[in-house]
């Protein structure tokens, strides 16, 4: 049976931007003033969504410490950012692979090759996430910038009969997708500059509120100390500089004392850090940095000590 024809007449995203209606006739400084005064107003509209991405942070984060993963999943550049958000999550914050992960319609080869057809069956969303054996205790995140992909529905339609939390990153306020999911998160993004062309206003949306979503759950897990990347490992030349920094402005320590005390914590930036703030020992350190689920601020500050 074939697929019935989309009504993109409502979309948001193919909608016409009177604003670059004449944009080849511009001279090209003011063609790219346009554009860069259409990409302002994406932030904006991102902010109108934060009690939506507030939400899904808080339920991501509650479901993680129960055992459950993130997992986002689109197509096209939609699944290209939901891949690239979950592969940074490592490097980043020394998370396993597997607790934020990235799908994507047509799999790896469609990170690199357009592979449009694949989005359009609604049973392979569904099959996509029974593959990883989805459960109740994940978070599974839409991401659609049209909000009518057939891929993603089929996900978060499969999601939902699971019990895994849903949500949705689209750029189509009152979507059909966002009435799929228990968080929608519907970015007013407008218009694009070339109409249709959703790897732009809408791809900048998604990029901003997929950093949000890892980022918020990541610092409430206790991966940050402040603004400080405490979870990083000092695997590279680079890195081993970038732990010693992040160990001499948490404790106030010259560069070489945090070098010192990195090797007496085994290289273990957090062990480094709470065994000079609270002088204990680097063993004791590591026992009561795992009492408190990684978390420094509850050793430093709390009752651990």
């Amino acid at each position: 049976m074939s697929t019935p024809e989309p009504d993109l007449s409502r979309i948001a995203t193919e909608q016409r931007n009177q604003s670059s209606a004449d944009i080849d006739r511009l001279e090209t400084i003011e063609m790219l003033r346009v554009i860069n005064d259409e990409d302002a107003r994406v932030a904006p509209a991102v902010a109108s969504c934060l009690p939506a991405i507030a939400q899904a942070v808080d339920g991501i984060v509650a479901r993680m410490r129960r055992g459950g993963r993130l997992i986002y999943i689109g197509a096209g550049t939609s699944g290209r950012l939901g891949v690239l958000d979950a592969s940074e999550c490592p490097p980043t914050y020394n998370t396993p692979p597997e607790l934020v992960v990235g799908l994507i319609a047509g799999g790896d080869h469609a990170l690199r090759h357009a592979v449009e057809h694949v989005e359009d069956d609604s049973e392979a969303g569904a099959a996509a996430l029974a593959e990883i054996t989805l459960t109740a205790e994940d978070t599974v995140v839409g991401i659609a910038a049209s909000s009518r992909t057939p891929f993603v529905l089929g996900a978060v339609a499969y999601a939902r009969d699971i019990g895994a939390l849903t949500a949705c990153v689209c750029s189509s306020p009152g979507s059909v997708l966002g009435q799929s999911v228990d968080i929608p998160i519907e970015v007013p993004s407008g218009p694009e500059v070339v109409t249709g062309s959703t790897r732009m206003k809408s791809g900048t949306a998604q990029k901003l509120v997929l950093n949000m979503l890892s980022t918020g759950t990541m610092i409430r897990l206790g991966k940050t100390y402040g603004n400080l990347m405490v979870d990083v490992q000092p695997t590279n030349a680079k890195l081993r500089v970038r732990a010693i920094r992040i160990v001499a402005e948490a404790t106030g320590l010259s560069s070489e004392e945090a070098r010192l005390a990195l090797e007496a914590a085994n290289g273990d930036v957090k062990v480094a850090i709470v065994s000079t703030l609270t002088g204990i020992d680097t063993v004791t350190a590591k026992k009561q940095l795992e009492q408190a689920q990684g978390r420094i601020r509850d050793v430093v500050e709390g009752d651990q000590a």
